[in-house]
């Protein structure tokens, strides 16, 4: 019995908890996909950019709050910079609309226009990226770094196995909560919320019920900056800033969203953790955990890896195309919103 707890506790550490915090940033940045994709009809590809440029500019207040001893004790300063990186992150949004998705929306260009005029939007944020903070991997978590370490787990159990949690992935996890939960309240509950999928629907039955279609671009702009902030923040904080990280998170945000079904909020949630597990199961060594469950004699002596970690985004790509053939549609047939 004590090596089935051990063995449990080996995927708590190593897939359980590390694909529920990852899940949780895949399915807010989906979910922002899904927001654009649902109200201004595009595949916005500069979305990994807009959650790298969040994380950044959180990242520089963090410094600034270090640097006046301004902290949050065992939290991390990152929380208390997030508003300012989720401003940042808005503003960038509202400009990109108003100078570049604006002109090509009024002019009735077709959706895979918009998708490569987004392609050079995110080329220039991620140069902007780049020339503000360079290129290289960037820590900047503080405060308590673990809420249990394995050793102390071991004292408490008399276990084998340590259960580690790291802070950073039961904030990552609460915040979602809390944001999707209160993104589903406002679509669900709200005037204006009703109005953006109203808008969603059938945009021409919109505009003659009176729904000003200025401001609803404005709340989806305001929504997708908070939502791609806050992951690309999470994602710092549970691994590490790298600008050409974020280019690469792309293929598994909208392998997320389109898995789920694009233009389906619920359906991006769930498809960031069919995701985020599908590559963290893939890629996982499962030698510890059957040397718990098996006898001695038949223990593997290889690692029992599927596939190497380096092609992890391959397997994003390989199950978006499994459900692009067998159901176009994702599991939630891209309801709108």
């Amino acid at each position: 019995m004590t090596d089935i707890i051990n063995s449990f506790v080996v995927l708590l550490n190593f897939l359980i908890i590390p694909g529920l915090s990852y899940g949780s940033q895949l399915a807010l940045g989906a979910l922002g996909v899904t927001f654009v994709y649902a109200i201004l009809r595009f595949a916005n590809f500069a979305h990994g950019e807009l959650m790298s440029f969040g994380a950044m500019i959180t990242i520089l207040f963090t410094w600034f709050f270090q640097s006046q001893n301004i902290g949050l004790g065992i939290l991390p300063t990152a929380l208390l910079a997030l508003p300012f990186g989720i401003l940042a992150t808005i503003i960038l949004g509202l400009l990109s609309d108003k100078f570049v998705f604006k002109y090509y929306r009024k002019q009735k260009s077709v959706p895979v226009v918009l998708a490569m005029v987004s392609i050079g939007v995110m080329f220039v944020v991620n140069a902007i990226i780049r020339i503000i903070v360079g290129t290289e991997t960037i820590k900047f978590s503080d405060g308590q770094k673990f809420i249990l370490k394995a050793k102390q787990f071991k004292v408490m159990t008399g276990l084998n196995e340590g259960l580690a949690i790291k802070s950073s992935q039961v904030i990552t996890i609460l915040i979602t909560i809390a944001l999707l939960t209160f993104t589903f309240w406002f679509l669900q509950k709200t005037k204006t919320g009703k109005s953006m999928r109203a808008f969603s629907d059938n945009e021409d039955l919109a505009l003659l019920s009176g729904i000003n279609p200025d401001r609803v671009v404005f709340i989806t702009w305001l929504i997708v900056g908070t939502l791609a902030c806050v992951a690309g923040t999470l994602y710092g904080l549970d691994k590490s800033y790298k600008p050409i990280i974020y280019l690469n998170l792309v293929l598994p945000i909208f392998a997320s969203a389109i898995v789920g079904g694009i233009g389906s909020p619920f359906g991006a949630v769930v498809g960031g953790y069919v995701i985020a597990f599908s590559e963290i199961m893939v890629t996982y060594a499962y030698k510890k955990f059957f040397k718990y469950l098996l006898p001695e004699n038949l223990e593997p002596s290889s690692l029992v890896q599927l596939l190497s970690t380096d092609y992890k985004f391959a397997v994003s790509f390989t199950i978006l195309v499994i459900v692009l053939l067998i159901r176009p549609s994702g599991i939630f047939k891209g309801k709108v919103l």
